[in-house]
């Protein structure tokens, strides 16, 4: 079946998360209230609900793609949103979870435009928060009495597994200076792919779909998770600071093996050579330097690859969403957002 058989004129894109957070933020806040005070304090800064002193916020955090998606899986699959809002506050956090962690392991001082958690509360505070929304995550799906739930607990867990593997991963060869592109890959699959998929999955299973559409969708999901985090290493490292919230040149600056820096050092030209030289000695680099490590990058030809990997797992993703038999609205509003977390401008 061509994505063009499944995919219809859906809602604007602001208009499916709008409705995504007004389905799902009542039922996450009502979980995050059961949190230990400290936890939700922590908590509730870095999803953006108030300051640091407890004071309401206008703006929340993030977009909440996650939670959208799964509710869009779920509508996909022929079941109703609402029945999968477990499943959607569940990936939120895990999400925030990892998010809270990994800026402590990677040192960031902003996320989306404020000082991190850990930078305001303290690193003890902003991990002990993250180990809490993990396992809030689990009581969530546990407490949903969904008969999709056990499985959707044991789905969710395989998916930490896999995204804390590839965190590991992630820290152990900012220490190696043998990284290969193949295993640089895998990481990223454990990484960012395992929950996207796992997101899609658990809508589609909350919403009754059968096990090939479940994994249509899954894959739908991973393949889409790898394509984000080629953008996401891309926007690391050329990223605009207005539309990252971090600093310019950010993953150079931390040493990342991200998959371009990745691809250039193993180029075998001269720039790549060349780029080594700057990332492999102990001393930071300066402002011109991180400047010249983009420009040897680039010229290696890693940043125009890793585009062209990022459009064809796109491609992929969406061949697998059409294989799926996703209802029309559903099905376009998926691609649709599939193709706003793949946007260097996103």
């Amino acid at each position: 079946m061509a994505i063009s058989d499944v995919m219809t004129e859906g809602r604007p894109v602001p208009e499916v998360l709008s409705a995504g957070r007004g389905l799902v933020d009542p039922a996450l806040r009502t979980a995050v209230d059961t949190l230990p005070s400290e936890m939700r304090h922590v908590t509730g800064y870095h999803l953006g609900w108030w300051d640091e002193n407890g004071r309401s916020l206008r703006e929340a955090g993030g977009k909440a793609i996650r939670p959208a998606m799964v509710l869009l899986a779920a509508e996909a699959a022929g079941g109703r949103p609402a029945d999968a809002v477990p499943a959607a506050v569940a990936v939120e956090l895990v999400h925030n979870f990892s998010l809270l962690h990994d800026d402590v392991m990677d040192g960031d001082v902003t996320r989306r435009h404020r000082p991190t958690a850990w930078s305001v509360f303290g690193v003890g505070a902003a991990i002990l928060a993250g180990d809490s929304l993990l396992t809030l995550a689990l009581d969530v799906l546990a407490r949903s009495g969904h008969p999709a739930a056990q499985q959707g607990i044991r789905t969710l867990a395989a998916a930490v597994q896999e995204l804390v593997g590839g965190q590991s991963a992630d820290l152990v060869f900012e220490t190696r200076s043998d990284v290969g592109l193949a295993e640089c890959l895998r990481m990223a699959e454990g990484k960012t792919g395992a929950l996207l998929g796992c997101t899609t999955a658990l809508g589609g299973a909350f919403a009754g779909g059968g096990p090939e559409q479940v994994d249509r969708l899954r894959r739908f999901g991973a393949q889409l998770g790898l394509a984000f985090q080629f953008v996401d290493d891309l926007l690391g490292i050329w990223g605009e600071p207005a539309v990252t919230g971090k600093p310019v040149y950010s993953d150079l600056q931390n040493r990342k093996k991200s998959m371009p820096v990745v691809a250039a050092l193993t180029s075998d030209t001269p720039q790549g050579r060349e780029l080594a030289t700057l990332y492999y000695r102990e001393q930071p680099l300066s402002g011109t330097e991180l400047v010249r490590a983009a420009e040897l990058i680039d010229a290696t030809g890693a940043r125009d690859w890793s585009q062209e990997q990022a459009d064809e797992l796109l491609a992929r993703a969406l061949r697998d969403l059409a294989a799926a038999g996703p209802r029309p609205r559903a099905g376009a509003e998926l691609a649709a957002l599939a193709r706003l977390v793949t946007r260097r401008d996103r």
